[in-house]
């Protein structure tokens, strides 16, 4: 099992940057793909990013495509979203998500990831 702890969140203004950090327990956290996914109130759960076990492939909503970067550290059992130029429409709820058997293609879907953090607040003011 793993177990995920998000942090990083904030209060920031448009076109500030922040970076979430996704903490994970367990020995094998380098076997799992990691996703970041995010839900602004009123809407649905979307898919933000996702990054593979390794970290060589990674994968981004179009929303985000060039303003957000998903890294990790498997030494650190540590995955990251860097945010930059955030827009008001980037206020959030962000989650930290895993499983080992996620592909390419399940990726962008919640219910394929059965490990999610808590949750950290994202906040951009106009």
């Amino acid at each position: 099992q793993v177990q995920l702890v998000e942090s990083g969140g904030g209060l920031v203004q448009a076109g500030g940057s922040l970076r979430l950090s996704c903490a994970a327990s367990g020995r094998t956290f380098s076997l799992y793909t990691v996703g970041w996914f995010r839900q602004a109130p009123g809407k649905e759960r979307d898919f933000v990013a996702g990054i593979s076990s390794s970290g060589a492939n990674t994968y981004y909503a179009d929303s985000v495509k060039g303003r957000f970067t998903i890294f990790r550290d498997n030494a650190k059992n540590t995955a990251y979203l860097q945010m930059n130029s955030l827009k008001p429409e980037d206020t959030a709820f962000y989650y930290c998500v895993a499983d080992r058997r996620v592909t390419m293609t399940t990726m962008r879907l919640w219910n394929e990831f059965a490990y999610r953090g808590q949750g950290t607040q994202v906040t951009v003011s106009s």
